[in-house]
């Protein structure tokens, strides 16, 4: 008679930003000994074996290797590439259940992530809030995790996480022996990541023009190119727009950590400040926009709900740069690959600074410019009509004089007094429309211009000529946004007016 065992546990693979629910079917038949796993596993997968292995000796438990028997392990669905090590705990589990050296447990409602040390503690794994979450709306009842994940995943209230040391605790949990403490911290609760200090917007002397572009590109999630000649203060200024922007609301803040984590990023929680991503020059296409073998988020989508800054944006790979235009528009990359593809979120702000040509100096009353005619317009033009097309605030950002670098301080307005002026502006977008204004279509902003008479004659005087379609969509936006810091319900003469003045940008 035939000795045959079969268990079977749940898990989960990640791809892009999003979970997968995998079955891990483990099956014992009599044999010589062999420890084989199916179902497309990747590399660090089928090293499981030997971690599991290791693992399961050393807390106390026969493992499989000194086992007489034919072991299978399948991942199904078997058509879906596998990766990573977060099956171990699963694989681990479902062995001991399938050889009844621990007592049976319901398997239909929790789900095992983890990677196992060689001493059977458990280590963290990318993708822990979105496996929650995807457990969620499944139906599942536990998410058993890695301890150092448990803060991240706990964002999903309406299941239970269960945090574990290691397999020996996650056995005497399952067998009954020792009670389970679910995580279930309050959202409000749950420490954002970390990131450096940001500069007080009243620590920026002058640069009033500067600072209002700023303020009107935060309230409305607005695209900023900045153009002056070096040390005029443009990367302090994008540093500080961090800090005038409201916290993310905890839709965005799970959108946003779920990015996080699935670029390997495991922030201990919810992040609730708004991404502030500041890539290198020398940052590549694939780098920007993400992919990779195993497609990864990059910089646009962990700017996602937050800021992207590109410091010398005409130093940056020409290709790179123009990857930009599709997100801008649509909010999200599209990646393709032959037998899958990715969707990840990317509405940011772009906020863009560059100098007026190469040694920085076009057009300074102070310092003569020593580019060639020729030189200034390659350096411009490297920035293409497409993209300029799709930034609605191109401010130009002068020499500020002595005088006003010597003023005290308590002159300029401090950020918190801006960000409150902000969220409100936020807060009459989202009661209007349920989104921010740079976020609303071409037909939503035209039904919710409501122009007053002066902005009707302005209208009329308009040079649209200058103004693609998009363009002129993109004004209303802004001159909305202006109205809505004002709590004004119509769209002004005014408001329209400095909204235009943003898009003249005859040279920059």
């Amino acid at each position: 008679m035939s000795i045959k065992n079969l268990a079977t546990v749940y898990s989960a693979e990640l791809e892009g930003v999003n979970a997968k629910l995998i079955e891990v079917e483990i099956d014992i038949n009599v044999g010589i000994h062999s420890f084989n796993l199916v179902g497309l596993a990747d590399k660090a997968l089928n090293e499981a074996k030997e971690r599991v292995n290791s693992a399961i000796k050393n807390s106390g438990v026969k493992p499989p290797n000194r086992e007489n028997r034919k072991i299978t392990i399948n991942l199904a669905p078997a058509d879906v590439k596998k990766t990573g090590s977060q099956y171990d705990l699963a694989i681990a589990l479902g062995y001991l259940l399938a050889t009844k050296q621990m007592a049976n447990f319901g398997t239909s409602d929790k789900i095992f992530v983890g990677e196992l040390a060689l001493d059977g503690r458990l280590r963290a794994v990318n993708g822990a809030l979105s496996i929650a979450q995807m457990a969620s709306e499944r139906g599942f009842k536990y998410v058993f995790v890695p301890i150092e994940n448990a803060n991240e995943a706990s964002a999903i209230s309406d299941i239970k996480i269960i945090p574990v040391k290691s397999l020996s605790e996650a056995i005497a949990i399952l067998d009954g022996t020792k009670g389970a403490s679910s995580i279930a911290l309050p959202v409000e609760k749950i420490i954002g990541a970390e990131r450096a200090a940001i500069p007080d917007f009243s620590e920026i002397k002058g640069q009033h023009h500067a600072k209002r572009a700023l303020m009107i590109a935060a309230a409305g999630g607005h695209n900023v190119l900045m153009s002056g000649p070096p040390g005029v203060g443009k990367s302090f200024l994008a540093r500080a727009l961090g800090g005038i922007l409201p916290e993310l609301e905890t839709e965005e803040a799970i959108e946003v950590t779920k990015i996080w984590s699935a670029a390997g990023l495991r922030p201990n929680g919810l992040i609730r400040e708004r991404p502030f991503r500041a890539p290198h020059q020398t940052a590549s296409t694939l780098a920007l926009v993400g992919g990779g073998a195993d497609p990864k988020p990059g910089e646009i989508s962990l700017a996602h709900r937050g800021v992207l800054f590109l410091d010398e944006i005409p130093e940056f790979q020409k290709s790179a740069v123009e990857a930009l235009r599709q997100p801008m528009e649509s909010g999200f990359i599209h990646l393709a690959r032959a037998k899958s593809h990715f969707i990840f979120p990317a509405k940011f702000m772009l906020v863009a600074a560059m100098n007026p040509c190469p040694c920085g100096y076009f057009g300074d009353l102070e310092k003569e410019c020593k580019c060639a005619a020729y030189e200034v317009i390659r350096y411009q033009k490297k920035i293409s009509g497409p993209l300029l097309d799709r930034i609605d605030l191109q401010i130009k950002v002068g020499r500020i004089k002595v005088e006003e670098l010597r003023k005290g301080e308590g002159e300029a307005e401090q950020s918190a007094a801006i960000k409150r002026v902000v969220e409100r502006a936020r807060a009459i977008q989202r009661e209007r429309a349920g989104k921010i204004n740079s976020e609303m279509t071409s037909r939503e902003i035209q039904e919710m211009a409501r122009f007053d008479r002066s902005a009707e004659k302005v209208l009329a005087t308009l040079d649209r000529s200058r103004l693609s379609p998009r363009g002129y969509y993109r004004l209303l936006k802004v001159a909305r946004t202006i109205a809505d810091l004002e709590e004004k319900e119509g769209i002004g003469g005014e408001h329209l007016a400095e909204a235009f003045s943003y898009r003249l940008k005859e040279e920059l």
